[in-house]
């Protein structure tokens, strides 16, 4: 059997330019582009002169949509599959594609690219060098407040989305399960025109957007939750650990927050010290 090939296509989040040359020669060279909203997709495609067939794949597609992409593949034609923006599969039901296509023996192909949860990492200043991907916790808040339990018992930072309606929700909560300490970096509308990143704790953040007459944009929320186990740090040592927030876009009162939630230290004590070698330096 001569199959196609399934390749998952990261498109731009945000800002049109953000596609790589090799995403665009895949979506050129598709028999078929599979796409979670045909309508913001092909805006994407129209921007680059792309006018391959084009199919809905969402997380409410029948069976019969399964076995149409199935179907076009074992004919021998090409599908690329896109989300509404970033990597496919990765919240989304492309999964599901995926794994019947490896049941198959149909290759897939993923082309990497744009990703709203690694650029709200690069952009958080906290040492991400391990962290948890959480996608959109549950909408309920029981369920929701359970997930942030366990992700407060991971000890790592952690990434999650979150709609506009429901952000300071999150927040909320946040500030009850990790604590209102728990440094916060708050990323709306990444890649494009009114792009912004609040850098701050969690009671700071919410605070914050709380005072907005109107809450817009899509939104990847970084946080570290309190360490359990309190580690210890000399004075020197936190110093330095908040004036590396402080370069990193915090102010000095966020910083030594965030320092003592992330060490289970008291905030007096590190904002003294900050305040210190501050006027040392």
């Amino acid at each position: 059997m001569n199959c196609g090939k399934l390749a998952l296509v990261a498109t731009p989040i945000g800002n049109l330019g953000d596609i790589t040359l090799r995403a665009l020669e895949a979506l050129r060279q598709a028999d078929v582009i599979a796409a979670e909203d045909t309508r913001r997709t092909v805006k994407l495609l129209n921007h680059y002169g792309i006018k391959n067939k084009l199919v809905s794949f969402h997380e409410y597609s029948k069976e019969a949509r399964f076995e149409e992409i199935i179907g076009f593949l074992t004919g021998g034609k090409n599908v690329a599959l896109v989300s509404d923006a970033g990597t496919p599969v990765i919240s989304d039901p492309g999964y599901e594609l995926v794994r019947r296509c490896i049941a198959k023996g149909i290759e897939v192909e993923s082309i990497p690219g744009a990703c709203a949860a690694i650029t709200a990492v690069t952009l958080s200043g906290m040492d991400c060098s391990r962290f948890m991907f959480w996608g959109f916790l549950n909408q309920k808040q029981a369920a929701r407040r359970r997930e942030l339990e366990e992700i407060r018992e991971k000890g790592v930072p952690c990434v999650v989305y979150e709609s506009p309606n429901r952000i300071l929700k999150l927040l909320a909560d946040m500030c009850d399960v990790c604590g209102e300490d728990t440094p916060v970096c708050v990323c709306r509308e990444l890649t494009k025109l009114h792009e912004e990143s609040l850098r701050m704790t969690a009671k700071e953040a919410w605070a914050a957007l709380g005072r907005r007459e109107a809450i817009k944009g899509e939104f990847a929320v970084v946080f570290y939750p309190p360490a359990a186990s309190g580690e210890s740090l000399s004075e020197e040592q936190i110093a330095r650990e908040v004036e590396q927030r402080i370069k990193n876009g915090m102010t000095k009162k966020s910083a030594a927050a965030a320092v003592a939630a992330e060490y289970g230290l008291p905030k007096n004590k590190v904002y003294g010290i900050a305040l210190e070698s501050g006027k040392r330096g």
